[in-house]
């Protein structure tokens, strides 16, 4: 039963950090100038990729007898208030934008690389659909950089 408690937590805690994720790839997306269509697709692709994430990671708990988390975790809206903040004083630019994004990209990038640590003791299946995840995160997080890359 601990396990089962175990994967019930993990797979909350990813779903929570997803669901932070698609928050703050539609605030970063409100913040960017008129006319960044390019930018604000890529976001909404990344945001869709969480959605998509959260809802196969729900379906797992409930497989396992658990309840889904629904919402998004207290670090990630104090994350979202300190951008408001910031932007207050530094603006919306597009650097700015992109450097807040891969921070964001670094935290859902280690919280799957915690989920998946051996001593949370997590099913085959399971680990698989994490480790499939984790490697569109990964991507998503490669491009952001690349994009912040380009501009300095």
């Amino acid at each position: 039963m601990e396990t089962t408690e175990k994967s019930i937590d993990v797979l909350n805690d990813l779903i929570e950090i997803n669901n932070d994720r698609v928050a703050g790839f539609k605030k970063a997306s409100k913040d960017l100038e008129e006319g960044d269509f390019e930018l604000r697709g890529i976001f909404e692709q990344f945001a869709e990729e969480s959605r998509e994430n959260s809802a196969e990671l729900s379906s797992l708990v409930n497989q396992v007898g658990g309840d889904a988390e629904t919402g998004t975790s207290g670090t990630g809206a104090i994350h979202r208030a300190w951008l408001d903040v910031k932007a207050t004083f530094t603006g919306h630019d597009r650097k700015s934008i992109l450097e807040e994004c891969e921070r964001g990209e670094d935290a859902i990038k280690k919280a799957y690389q915690t989920a998946l640590d051996p001593e949370h003791h997590l099913s085959y299946e399971i680990s698989e659909i994490i480790r499939q995840q984790q490697q569109g995160i990964i991507a998503a997080h490669d491009q952001i950089k690349a994009l912040r890359d380009s501009l300095a």
